[in-house]
């Protein structure tokens, strides 16, 4: 159970580094100050999940969690110009987000499903993929 708590960790906190990272590649071709507003907050979210996952890591493991590397962040920014480079409108924007934020809840309930996990971890999953659910509904009225 030990490693399975780890990996559900990693998991999630290399998951809120991806969307801290794509919100922030993102954040300066947004023109919707609504929808600016709506990413900061996610932003904030994705933040404080992080920091409890750092805080809870050393009950479980001596090392830190895991991150997204410089070449997955290097191909968020690089798919994020390219998917942007013709149309950067705020439904297209949208849609990119959206896109990411689905694989982040499918990682999140799989997890949640298949693994024997602690209450403290399952806990902080749950407030990823609800911050994720919330954010999707939101995201798509800017479709």
């Amino acid at each position: 159970m030990p490693e399975e708590n780890i990996n559900a960790l990693d998991e999630i906190h290399k998951g809120c580094w991806m969307g801290k990272d794509a919100i922030n590649f993102i954040l300066d071709k947004v023109k919707n100050s609504e929808l600016k507003s709506v990413l900061e907050k996610d932003l904030a979210h994705y933040e404080k999940i992080a920091k409890e996952i750092e805080e809870i890591y050393p009950l479980y493991d001596n090392d830190d969690p895991h991150k997204t590397s410089t070449w997955n962040k290097v191909m968020t920014k690089s798919g994020i110009e390219m998917k942007t480079m013709n149309d950067d409108s705020t439904s297209k924007i949208a849609e990119i987000l959206l896109q990411g934020i689905n694989m982040g809840i499918i990682e999140g309930r799989r997890i949640l499903n298949q693994k024997k996990i602690d209450e403290k971890v399952t806990k902080i999953i749950e407030e990823y993929v609800n911050m994720q659910e919330k954010s999707m509904e939101t995201l798509k009225n800017y479709l």
